[in-house]
């Protein structure tokens, strides 16, 4: 039951949260008896906020495969109770993430493939193709993976957690120029 952050020096929105959600998950930690420790880091991948987090909390330990069963689930339903525990704005969720074993890298890696593959299948058969139900990040991978794709248009659609992303054909003529995403 370690709980380990780097602390760094706070200017952003984002970043003023980081001293609550590294007490508070360290706390959690604690009072859990998962043998787990974690770091708050700079993102390495993201230059901007439509590219990804600003900050990663990276969890380790004896105990971090504990957080990937069922396709990362404990992570997940961890960063959401800690944000919302320490009241990080809905609209900093995506600038705050946690993250065990480069679980997010792979599944955006995994996401952007989905997305290549489907859209081909749209563009090859001039139909529409909705995915399975997604959490808001997933959705927006595929949105960004798709973006520069001329052939094809995204638009989320549903509500709550049946909420998914569908993939348009572009007609011919239209290619030209984008089409407004929704």
């Amino acid at each position: 039951m370690e709980a380990s952050a780097t602390p760094a020096p706070l200017s952003s929105s984002a970043e003023r949260h980081l001293a609550a959600v590294e007490a508070l998950l360290g706390k959690i930690i604690e009072l859990s008896g998962f043998e787990l420790k974690f770091e708050a880091r700079r993102s390495r991948e993201a230059s901007s906020p439509s590219e990804g987090p600003g900050w990663v909390v990276e969890l380790s330990g004896p105990d971090s495969d504990l957080l990937l069963v069922s396709g990362g689930s404990l992570l997940n339903a961890l960063e959401y109770l800690v944000l919302r525990a320490v009241r990080v704005e809905e609209e900093l969720f995506g600038q705050i993430s946690f993250d065990c074993q480069d679980f997010r890298r792979m599944r955006a890696e995994e996401l952007r493939l989905m997305a290549e593959v489907a859209a081909a299948r749209v563009i090859e058969t001039g139909v529409p193709f909705a995915l399975n139900s997604m959490t808001p990040r997933d959705r927006r991978v595929i949105h960004l993976a798709l973006k520069s794709n001329t052939r094809v248009r995204t638009a989320s659609d549903g509500a709550g957690h049946e909420r998914r992303v569908v993939i348009y054909p572009v007609p011919e003529s239209a290619s030209t120029g984008r089409p407004p995403r929704r």
